[in-house]
């Protein structure tokens, strides 16, 4: 962004056509371009019916509403308008080139207008992840855990972290400035002490929650030998035909991703390849793919043949299967005996598995696929925790490590009686690791990657 800060506009609904679309302006310009387009500036906060005129020719544009919101008291903290017209393709690129027709105004950049927001300070860097989560959010408990971090659910607590650290350096800092005095330097770093102890615990707890799951799902592999129903298994996850089906074994080649909500959490479907010796280039490279996804999934199921496997003897166990697949011995695997529905008469004897869940099914009458459902949303329940996430992302983990570890230091100084000046620059350390965490100091380059995943027009 310029020095002189442009007024910057663009679409901030979505993708047309569409009932209406909402055109943003905002920056320092944004009245005097509702002065062109629709002759006025509005009642500030109240919505106003607008003609929009283009601001060369004159000719009418659209007919819709107008609203004026003057800063500081505005979503980025600068005056700011929105313009909200009917959301034809014609209308909205006739709006723009209108707007790009003003000057000092400019198209804005991906995620600028919450930029602007942050640096104003309407928002601290871990409610702008939230607002990036809340706009990716695929699932109720996402949707959930994203709009508690927009509304300050971690950066609240982090300023209550940080007005503690800085208590506790102010009485260190005294106890070095008012060192000539007798009582002064041993009290206050005690009472620094006092603080900072349990506030390294409550931060260090808070690093242990599995946020980061929530926000990126769980990956369920679906594995097994070629021709077990794997891909029909896999369609019926999708009730739709997401993944090629033949008799022929080595159909599948690449590993196919599916997007699923089970009880509102995340889960990522993957269907591979079947694993099995082979000579064909291709299909080699399908199979290490296949052992790759398993090994690093959260979840393994274990798809074989019914058919080929009627006795208790031919079902493979546990240990086989995570062979096969490339799994850990502590990764959860679930037996899954497919086509029950070609051996109606016969009863399959699967043997016991101590731990380890077995599962018939029929992917293509879809026998036996509810309970096989309603098993994996509860292992969803378990695998994400029930308690709100403070700690959603890796670089918010990062700081509040960075700050117990200077915490720590800090302690261990003291009771190595390094001196009150050590002490102080651990503490001056630790604030500024949970400054960084709330995007106050020295985060240029943290910044520039998070705004740029933004959608342009937020």
């Amino acid at each position: 962004m310029s020095a002189e800060r442009d007024t910057i506009f663009a679409l901030s609904s979505g993708r047309p056509p569409a009932a209406i679309a909402v055109i943003r302006i905002c920056g320092p310009r944004a009245g005097s371009a509702l002065k062109e387009l629709i002759g006025r500036v509005p009642t500030k906060r109240r919505a106003t019916l607008a003609r929009v005129r283009d601001p060369v020719t004159g000719e009418i544009i659209d007919e819709g509403l107008a609203l004026w919101f003057p800063g500081p008291n505005s979503e980025t903290g600068e005056d700011m308008a929105e313009l909200q017209v009917h959301g034809g393709r014609a209308v909205i690129a006739g709006m723009l080139a209108a707007l790009a027709k003003l000057p000092g105004l400019r198209p804005a950049e991906a995620g600028e207008f919450t930029r602007r927001a942050f640096e104003n300070g309407r928002l601290d860097l871990p409610a702008v992840e939230g607002l990036a989560d809340l706009v990716a959010a695929e699932t109720q408990a996402q949707r959930r855990q994203a709009l508690r971090h927009l509304q300050g659910f971690l950066g609240e607590r982090a300023q209550t972290w940080r007005e503690r650290l800085v208590e506790a350096l102010a009485l260190a800092e005294a106890s070095i400035d008012f060192s000539d005095e007798e009582d002064v330097p041993k009290a206050a770093l005690a009472q620094a002490l006092d603080i900072i102890a349990p506030l390294a615990k409550e931060i260090d707890a808070a690093c242990g929650g599995t946020g980061e799951r929530l926000r990126e799902g769980l990956r369920l592999a679906i594995a097994g030998p070629p021709n077990a129903g794997k891909s029909t298994l896999f369609n019926r996850f999708a009730r739709r035909d997401a993944a090629i089906v033949s008799p022929f074994p080595g159909t599948t080649r690449d590993v196919l991703e599916l997007h699923l909500d089970l009880g509102g959490y995340p889960v990522t479907a993957l269907d591979t390849a079947g694993i099995r010796p082979t000579e064909d280039p291709i299909e080699r490279e399908g199979v290490r793919r296949a052992t790759e996804q398993a090994a690093h999934a959260d979840l393994v199921l274990w798809v074989i043949d019914a058919v080929a496997a009627t006795t208790a003897e031919d079902v493979p166990n546990p240990k086989f299967a995570r062979e096969s697949a490339g799994v850990s011995p502590d990764a959860p695997l679930w037996l899954v005996i497919n086509k029950i529905d070609l051996l109606p008469e016969r009863d399959l004897k699967v043997p016991h598995q101590s731990g380890e869940s077995v599962y018939r099914i029929s992917s293509v009458t879809g026998a036996g696929v509810d309970a096989l459902v309603d098993a994996l949303t509860r292992f969803c329940e378990t695998f994400f925790s029930p308690e709100p996430a403070l700690v959603v992302r890796e670089r918010q983990r990062g700081h509040l490590q960075e700050t117990v570890r200077a915490l720590k230091s800090a302690q261990r100084a003291a009771a190595a009686k390094e001196g009150e000046e050590i002490v102080a620059e651990y503490l001056r350390l630790a604030s500024r690791a949970l400054g960084k965490l709330l995007g106050r100091v020295d985060v240029e380059d943290v910044l520039e990657v998070i705004f740029r995943d933004f959608c342009i027009g937020k």
